[in-house]
């Protein structure tokens, strides 16, 4: 009884096992942050749960956190701030898109520090890509730390087939566990 008991459930725990690898490969991923351009959203050593579904351009929305290849070595994580067609511009610690003042909330308690300094410098996409609106295909990505990031100011637009996936969920530290951002 115990053999035949252990033979039915050996192509069970294999298929479970098989079913396991290929939800991990296809649809989530996990990731490390590494650096200090998301803070205050995300820390260096936070673990990150990534949807890998989210691969087209139809799927992503303004301030969706993302993970996208950088280069062959590295994947970055950021912010969605452009779609495509959205012209962009940053003055007096304001983000305009499309000439209409759009709200950064997971921004407001960092940009009410105690220097002068702007949180995030003023700029324009043109001034910063050379081009006026963001191209079909691309986005135009920002880290939350606007002083210490390298994002779309300095690397230029991300193209949507280098995206990874949407970050769904932080869990690591436990203690900070977020579900859903964006």
């Amino acid at each position: 009884m115990r053999k035949s008991y252990f033979r039915s459930i050996i192509p069970v725990m294999l298929a479970a096992a098989v079913l396991a690898i290929m939800f991990r490969s296809w649809l989530f991923a996990s990731y490390v942050v590494n650096g200090e351009s998301m803070e205050p959203t995300l820390y260096d050593g936070n673990l990150l749960m990534v949807n890998k579904v989210v691969y087209n351009l139809t799927d992503v929305d303004r301030f969706d956190i993302i993970v996208f290849h950088a280069n062959e070595q590295n994947d970055y994580v950021k912010r969605v701030i452009g779609l495509p067609g959205d012209e962009i511009t940053y003055e007096d610690d304001k983000l305009y898109i499309n000439g209409e003042h759009v709200q950064e909330k997971f921004l407001d308690p960092f940009q009410k520090v105690a220097d002068s300094k702007p949180y995030t410098e003023d700029f324009t996409l043109e001034g910063v890509t050379g081009l006026a609106k963001v191209p079909e295909g691309k986005l135009f990505v920002m880290g939350d730390n606007r002083r210490d990031s390298l994002d779309s100011r300095k690397i230029g637009f991300i193209e949507v087939g280098e995206l990874v996936g949407k970050v769904d969920i932080k869990y690591w530290p436990f203690s900070e566990m977020t579900l859903s951002f964006g």
